[in-house]
């Protein structure tokens, strides 16, 4: 996964860049910005939960020297894998596909430990929904030591049909939900699998949730209720490794 940056100024044209899709690492806001002035501005940061740093207006003229109107954004070009070549690659090279799904998980630090530990064990990619997900900016590549510059990472606008899609290309569907009818060490990973991890506080969508074959669980012994996303991920992700190693 490749980054190079630049930078889009004004007002409309880092909404627009927002809205069409264009994957923003760090918006700078000048410090006294009136909120009518940008209304839809900050509407469609709170929607694709873009990262924004409050600054004085100072930093942002060392910038640029054209009209900013108190905004600009950085810009990651980053380029992410198309899961239908991937997934076609993987089983023309014989391998056993291991996939995690990360569905609406929207924290930074999550996402990146996560992506730490899919890189480290080994996982041909992670898929993000396109709408709803975390921002693949600086802060998650910092918080993957580096990791996600080489994961694969694929962006879907619509999980539902991923998953369907995975099903059908042969994989096997786990979800890792507190409602799951067995203990994760009794799922079967050993042919191709995907993995589904839903965000803490809302988890897998339950349409998302009746397309999978198995839902597993990790069994509690204390009273906090459960595991942080992170290291539930951990857990299972090692798992399939320990198995498939046997």
């Amino acid at each position: 996964m490749n980054e190079k940056k630049e930078m889009i100024f004004g007002i409309r044209a880092v909404t627009e860049a927002i809205l069409s899709g264009t994957e923003i690492d760090t918006i700078l806001l000048k410090k006294d910005m009136q909120s009518e002035v940008a209304d839809d501005l900050l509407a469609a940061i709170r929607r694709y939960h873009v990262t924004v740093k409050r600054v004085p207006v100072e930093r942002i003229n060392r910038l640029t020297r054209k009209n900013h109107q108190g905004v600009v954004a950085f810009v990651s070009q980053i380029s992410y894998t198309n899961l239908g070549t991937l997934v076609q690659t993987l089983f023309e090279e014989g391998k056993n596909p291991f996939v995690v799904v990360l569905d609406g998980i929207t924290d930074v630090r999550n996402f990146g430990a996560i992506a730490r530990t899919c890189e480290c064990a080994g996982v041909d990619c992670v898929v993000i929904p396109k709408h709803g997900s975390v921002t693949v900016n600086s802060d998650a590549v910092k918080t993957s030591a580096g990791a996600l510059l080489t994961l694969p990472v694929c962006k879907e606008s619509n999980i539902e049909a991923t998953i369907e899609y995975l099903r059908n290309s042969g994989f096997h569907i786990v979800a890792a939900t507190e409602r799951g009818d067995k203990e994760y060490t009794e799922a079967d990973y050993l042919m191709p699998t995907c993995l589904v991890m839903g965000a803490e506080d809302r988890g897998i969508p339950a349409g998302h949730l009746a397309l999978c074959d198995e839902r597993v669980r990790i069994p509690q012994r204390g009273t906090v209720s459960s595991l942080n996303v992170s290291v539930a991920a951990g857990v299972l992700i090692y798992e399939v490794l320990r198995q498939r190693n046997s």
